[in-house]
């Protein structure tokens, strides 16, 4: 009768399913989340991480926290229980950072407790694919909440929008003491760089265009904004000019040393006058190089790789500046920024050497200019797009580091307010208007998705409950205050004003925060519920997890 049970399935690895993989699954994402929850707003704190190789970070950015644990806890990928979702939530705090710059902590603690209250409802016997249906509809309703109700046009508040997106975002990070300095200096960073696209019309504000260079020593409040894109670096020899007018750029990938042969190549020589020919003709073969791409026109000279002294006896006779080891990034953006393009060789169709003058960027002026102990080059007024550089100093690299992340996130907020054109208030108040909407809607249903709906909305006062408990203010009463007033800004239609009150976490009232200049761009928090929503629903959908034992490997016993 050994038959009868049917055929058993034999797996080389082990098997968990349903409930113990869910738990397993939340478990591991509220994990995460804890680690990040203390370093959500204005009165967050910083975590200090050590990689493998003992290099310190110390960073307040969501995104730059959960990339680094990720290095830290390689089983958490590959290994124990849980691992396979902590990765989606890595990605999920990329993908904020890349849709909108800001944000990466909410989404990831918004994601954790979304999953940690479907994983409760489905101890209560409902099955997964209401609460995923439930889930579904309240995003949708959440979103259209937002964009209709809560939502408010820049245009009619002001020009010190931008400012305020700026301060709002900065306040939780190193920056936030001196955020009307450094607001100052991102709102007119993003401005400066403003491009149109002649086709569609649309403007468009390239945070690429906005270099960023870190020099240590002075304060923070000794920053500065350049005009022109800065490379750190020097000229490559003294006797070059330190300003050229009217600069057309050569972006080189190629090496401008004396040409060797080849390895494994080999010349049998029989008179020993023929080796100074040959040494002769390899230092023939770079100065020609070099004397074609000057006579296209180029006056500046940029290349990735090296340049030697003999080659840049040839650019001093020139009158060019030329540079060498210029990091690939600032070259790439050089080039699109001054419409030239990266040449890697100069062997054309036909098997010559030529440079083809399309190829030189060009720009009004470049210039060497020395700031602290360093030299610097400034490429100004270059051809396609305005570029802008943002000099940061400051007492030492961990601090350079974190104001630079600081002010990208801060860049990226006020492009998004730019070009949507819509901010809602911060400080708790979307999530405590969605949380008393959601739960009035909830109750218009008569399906089961009801109760998943309730939870969602329940688990979005974990952002305004965190902002208040990081304050070391009382959050049970600080928050059933805000969900007091948003209530009756939505049942009593003289109170709508109400519906901007969100949390002071420095005097622990409820205060509006549209007057009080705390406001974030609307996309930001439609991607925070569109993400955060999408993650739990995948972890969600896991109910099985088969984890197979690697095959022995030859030689092995």
């Amino acid at each position: 009768m050994a038959g009868a049970a049917g055929p058993q399935l034999q797996l080389h690895g082990e098997r968990t399913t349903g409930q113990d993989v869910r738990t397993q699954n939340a478990t591991a994402v509220l994990a995460v989340a804890n680690i990040l929850k203390t370093s959500l707003g204005p009165v967050g704190l910083d975590k200090m991480l050590v990689d493998d190789i003992g290099d310190v970070t110390i960073t307040n950015d969501g995104a730059t926290i959960l990339k680094l644990l990720d290095v830290e806890h390689p089983a958490a990928k590959a290994g124990g229980g849980g691992g396979q979702s902590t990765v989606i939530l890595v990605e999920l705090a990329e993908l904020q950072d890349q849709e909108v710059g800001d944000g990466t902590t909410s989404v990831v603690i918004v994601a954790a407790e979304l999953l940690k209250r479907a994983n409760e409802l489905v101890r209560a016997k409902i099955h997964p694919t209401s609460i995923i249906g439930g889930y579904r509809l309240a995003m949708r309703e959440a979103c259209k909440y937002i964009e209709q109700q809560l939502a408010i046009p820049t245009s009619s508040l002001g020009a010190e929008t931008l400012m305020a997106a700026a301060k709002t975002a900065m306040s939780s990070k190193i920056v936030g003491a001196d955020s009307d300095f450094f607001g100052r200096i991102v709102v007119d960073a993003v401005t400066a760089v403003k491009s149109e696209d002649e086709e569609t019309g649309r403007v468009r504000y390239p945070v690429g265009a906005i270099n960023i260079l870190k020099a240590h020593g002075k304060s923070a409040k000794e920053s500065q904004l350049l005009d022109g894109y800065a490379l750190n670096l020097g000229r490559a020899a003294q006797g070059m000019p330190k300003n050229v007018k009217n600069a057309r750029i050569a972006c080189l990938d190629m090496n401008l040393q004396k040409a060797r042969m080849h390895f494994g190549v080999q010349v049998l020589v029989t008179d020993p006058k023929e080796l100074e020919l040959i040494r002769q003709r390899e230092l023939d073969i770079t100065r020609e190089r070099i004397q074609k791409i000057i006579d296209s026109g180029a006056n500046v000279i940029l290349t990735t790789k090296g340049i030697d002294d003999t080659a840049l006896k040839y650019f001093v006779e020139a009158g060019a500046i030329a540079c060498r080891r210029v990091p690939k990034d600032d070259l790439r953006r050089v080039a699109k920024a001054t419409g030239g393009s990266i040449v890697m060789t100069l062997a054309d169709m036909e098997g010559n050497e030529t440079f083809d003058p399309a190829n030189l960027g060009v720009a009004e002026e470049v210039v060497e200019e020395s700031v602290a102990d360093n030299d610097m080059l400034m490429i100004r007024g270059p051809k396609n797009t305005r570029a802008v550089t943002v000099l940061l100093r400051g007492a030492n690299d961990y601090m350079l580091d974190e104001m630079d992340r600081s002010l990208h996130d801060a860049f990226c907020i006020v492009k998004r307010v730019l070009e949507s054109g819509q901010v809602v208030p911060g400080g708790g108040a979307v999530e405590a208007a969605l949380n008393v909407y959601l739960e009035n809607f909830a109750t218009t249903l008569g399906s089961r998705e009801q109760l998943a709906i309730a939870e969602f909305a329940d688990a979005l006062l974990i952002i305004p409950k965190t902002l208040a408990v990081n304050a070391a203010k009382d959050a049970t009463e600080l928050v059933a205050k805000l969900r007091a007033f948003h209530y009756s800004a939505q049942t009593n239609p003289e109170k709508k004003a109400l519906a901007q009150s969100g949390l002071d976490l420095v005097g622990g009232t409820i205060r509006d925060n549209i007057a009080a200049g705390v406001v974030e761009p609307a996309l930001s928090k439609l991607k925070i519920i569109q993400f955060a929503t999408e993650a739990a629903i995948t972890i969600l959908r896991i109910d099985d997890l088969i984890r197979l034992e690697p095959e022995p490997q030859e030689g092995e016993e």
